[in-house]
């Protein structure tokens, strides 16, 4: 390493190419990866890279080739539920190794918020957004900006409104709960609630309409959705409200959290699921397979979603067009929480 670059500063540009004996325009283009460079004076820059500890700053190789090779995600307070972290995560591993890095940015669901987060992304040069925020709202904040940059949006019914730029992909919500429904209905059940999730989430929604349709496709009567938080929380809650009811003999839950909670509130109420009730989650959490009873539910291929929806954006920054909708289909996770319906239900 040349002297002076360990004097308490970092090692920059300008060493390596000391270091290399060739200028700092082809270090410059050799981090760029450049074909005009020669075999042999690419491998003696990148030794002097790796001997020095030089480490390639984003900013200033965007200047040098006006692209940040960065990849905007903008997520709600969510963020922390597992499958939103498992696509994010899945998104920075599926970045890096394409060679670029995310910038991710957390907000609320208000327009303002969600202005002030895109203009954030912006302000990095992102050269395309991901949208890991399925609420009504946020979608309608962004048909309303001026983003100028693909996007694409994980949710599985929002329109294509900006042709040529905007690509919806995400896991089939839909035919999921269609599976879910289908589940029960083939096992016997005919009175079946469904405890849904808020409403001004597009999942949510999804899923709701799902069940509604796969109901009327075996003409049996619909009863209303409860509606509520998708939490463990409000799944016990509403496992009491049930109990006193007890005009149902199956409940699918529009999340494993929601039927966890119901779980609980049938076990304290002395109710044996599947014997004298069945439970249906939505999402395969890790836990689920743990739950008691272990839980049948619909699973998404998070780390599947995450992956894929950086490789359309990456084709999407080098062909400058996305496509239409694209949905992944779920798997139906048949486990021990559901069962024909006791006699008295048939």
């Amino acid at each position: 390493m040349p002297p002076e670059a360990g004097k308490g500063r970092a090692p920059n540009i300008r060493d390596v190419a000391a270091l290399a004996g060739v200028s700092y325009q082809t270090v410059s283009r050799v981090l760029n990866d450049s074909e005009r460079i020669r075999p042999e004076t690419k491998q003696r820059v990148l030794e002097a890279i790796e001997e020095s500890g030089f480490r390639p700053n984003q900013a200033a190789r965007a200047l040098v080739t006006s692209r940040s090779r960065t990849i905007g995600v903008l997520s709600t307070h969510q963020h922390a539920h597992f499958g939103p972290q498992t696509m994010v995560h899945a998104m920075e591993v599926a970045a890096a190794a394409a060679g670029y890095s995310l910038a991710v940015v957390t907000t609320g669901t208000t327009p303002a918020s969600i202005v002030e987060a895109l203009e954030r992304l912006q302000s990095q040069a992102v050269e395309a957004v991901i949208v890991v925020a399925p609420k009504v709202s946020v979608f309608e904040a962004i048909e309303d900006s001026s983003l100028d940059l693909p996007l694409v949006t994980l949710d599985s019914s929002i329109h294509n409104k900006r042709p040529g730029r905007t690509h919806s992909f995400a896991v089939d919500q839909y035919e999921g709960a269609r599976m879910a429904t289908r589940h029960l209905i083939e096992l016997g059940h005919r009175s079946i609630i469904h405890v849904a999730g808020p409403q001004d989430w597009i999942e949510a929604d999804e899923r709701m309409q799902g069940f509604l349709f796969e109901l009327g496709e075996h003409d049996l009567s619909v009863r209303a959705p409860i509606l509520g938080e998708l939490s463990a929380e409000f799944g016990y809650r509403a496992g009491l409200e049930l109990v006193r009811r007890r005009d149902f003999s199956a409940v699918f839950a529009a999340n494993d959290h929601m039927a966890l909670g119901l779980l609980h509130a049938f076990r304290d109420e002395g109710l044996s699921v599947p014997h004298d009730v069945s439970v249906i989650g939505f999402d395969d959490v890790p836990d689920a397979a743990h739950y008691l009873p272990p839980l049948t539910t619909v699973r998404q291929d998070f780390a599947a979603v995450g992956r894929r929806s950086v490789e359309i954006v990456i084709g999407a920054i080098d062909s400058g067009t996305l496509g239409e909708l694209e949905l992944i289909r779920p798997t139906l996770m048949v486990r021990e929480s559901t069962a024909p319906p006791p006699s008295a239900w048939r």
